[in-house]
């Protein structure tokens, strides 16, 4: 074995693309640091690793609220928007999400710590391997059950195992919802839909000592149909700012907060945009599109032909795109230790769009989602590079 990347991550560096950090600067380490933080440690010393890695100060009270969609880049270039968090903006204020680099695989990740490799959690939508077809992981049609795909322990249930008082807080739809059973299970759920009262419902909880969890998803929504560089987008996040500020106000003394995202996001470009439906050299030999417009997973007709499909595809998108086999992304680690359940689960070819280039398929995709405008899901930087902003109250 020779030192160094694997050669998918060398070129993925070489293109540019920035790859699932190992370090422990990660979306994966938060919630084990909040855990250290409050004290409950674990056999393996991974809680204790992440908060070292990510410099988190112990506190009886921990808030870690996720802003879905706020890209680090996104927030520092629109930062004027944001004064508070612009406040909070230092050199070590930046950590990456995984791979596809998006809501259902970074919350998988964020709520067990796990990659997707064991958490199953591998893109917006995945191919069941049991029925052969497409499972959305974000609404969870289609879907198994939470716990039969998803079988690793959260940090949530370590934490109430251990005898610490954990709240999520989040819209009532989520309460019970696949993602939350899958990924989040082991809090008390507080409903509160809009960001202000989610913001008091935190400091209610923390009057108690322990960990609340706020979501917040609207900036990732506005992102969506307007785009991440519309005036939309930048009320979006004045709002969330304001807010985060005010939060800081009624939280209780001495109470760590933590301020992160899922994901970053890219308007697209139309120009660069291929429709399998529309291309032969796309569709052929393809038996399921499953992922997102800028992750793609391609489950071939004939998994032998894996890597002629992938070539293809590269002819194809020519600089559009890093092209690559489950066996290359396997090797390279993108998707941390895969557990046997899980690699049926995975495409037999990865694509991972480049620039602002995007893939669709108008046989399964709405022509609403392939209209939206600001993606995500590849190893772009802007898409990979999530802020970690930290304060005490």
């Amino acid at each position: 074995m020779t030192d160094g990347p694997a050669p998918l991550t060398a070129t993925a560096e070489a293109l540019g693309l920035l790859v699932p950090d190992r370090t422990g600067r990660s979306l994966a380490s938060v919630l084990p640091a909040a855990a250290a933080a409050l004290g409950v440690v674990d056999d393996a010393g991974r809680n204790a690793a992440a908060q070292a890695a990510l410099g988190l100060p112990s506190a009886e009270r921990v808030c870690v609220v996720l802003v879905d969609g706020l890209g680090f880049d996104n927030l520092s270039e629109r930062s004027g928007h944001a004064p508070f968090l612009r406040s909070l903006l230092r050199d070590d204020a930046v950590i990456t999400c995984g791979f596809p680099s998006t809501t259902a695989v970074s919350m998988g990740i964020f709520g067990t710590g796990a990659g997707p490799g064991r958490t199953g959690m591998l893109g917006y939508t995945v191919r069941d391997p049991h029925t052969g077809t497409l499972a959305n992981l974000v609404s969870w049609d289609g879907a198994p059950e939470p716990t039969d795909l998803q079988r690793e322990p959260t940090v949530f249930e370590q934490l109430s195992s251990a005898g610490v008082r954990v709240t999520s807080i989040g819209p009532e739809r989520f309460a019970a919802s696949g993602m939350t059973r899958a990924a989040l299970r082991g809090a008390r759920y507080w409903n509160a839909e809009s960001l202000e009262s989610r913001v008091d419902a935190a400091a209610f909880e923390l009057m108690t000592p322990g960990l609340v969890y706020l979501y917040w998803g609207d900036v990732d929504k506005v992102g969506h149909h307007e785009g991440s560089e519309s005036w939309q987008w930048g009320d979006a996040l004045e709002l969330a700012d304001r807010e985060l500020a005010r939060l800081q106000s009624v939280l209780p003394p001495g109470t760590q907060v933590v301020v992160t995202a899922d994901h970053g996001m890219v308007d697209v470009d139309r120009a660069r945009q291929r429709d399998v439906a529309q291309v032969a050299a796309l569709h052929e030999g393809v038996k399921v599109v499953a992922g997102e417009p800028r992750a793609v997973h391609l489950h071939a007709t004939k998994r032998k032909n894996a890597g002629s499909l992938a070539e293809r595809w590269r002819d194809v998108l020519g600089d559009d795109a890093l092209v690559a086999t489950k066996a290359e992304v396997i090797e390279a680690g993108w998707f941390g230790e895969v557990a046997e359940h899980v690699e049926p689960w995975i495409g037999d070819v990865l694509v991972a769009a480049r620039g602002r280039a995007t893939v669709v398929d108008s046989r399964v995709q709405s022509p609403r989602s392939i209209a939206l405008v600001g993606v995500h899901g590849s190893l772009t930087p802007r898409e990979m590079r999530v802020p970690y902003l930290t304060f005490t109250v």
